[in-house]
């Protein structure tokens, strides 16, 4: 198993969204991390409704602050918009979703960041899985 950790600022939209996809995709292979520098009190409303377009339920995620704990205990780190507000730790893979904020926006616009976070949790999958095979 891989573990996963998604990181953004509020941790209520991009990283739960991105988080739902990689438990459903992903299920079964890797354990997914989900939080941000400044935890917003509640998950975004129209990423809710995004994802439960798609068949994924993510109202019942909680913002959470991260940890070094979590930090320690993944694999990757996936940053979405934080900059210097998601840490760093030496030697640890990160990569950086440059993603559009669907904070304050309707599902609508909050869609296409929806499909283009499907599409990189796909990926992830896809180059998790080339590291799990031996040379």
């Amino acid at each position: 198993m891989k573990d996963v950790l998604f990181l953004c600022i509020h941790n209520a939209g991009r990283s739960q969204m991105a988080a739902g996809f990689m438990r459903h995709l992903g299920a079964g292979v890797v354990n997914v991390y989900s939080a941000g520098s400044e935890p917003s009190n509640s998950i975004n409303p129209s990423a809710v409704e995004a994802m439960l377009e798609v068949g994924i339920d993510i109202a019942s995620a909680q913002p959470q602050i991260w940890t070094m704990e979590m930090l320690h205990a993944v694999d990757v780190v996936v940053t979405m918009g934080c900059g210097d507000a998601c840490p760093f730790i030496p030697g640890k893979k990160y990569v950086d979703w440059p993603l559009s904020d669907p904070a304050g926006k309707g599902v609508e616009a909050v869609r296409p960041i929806r499909d283009e976070i499907e599409q990189l949790v796909k990926g992830l999958l896809v180059e998790l899985a080339e590291l799990k095979r031996p040379s």
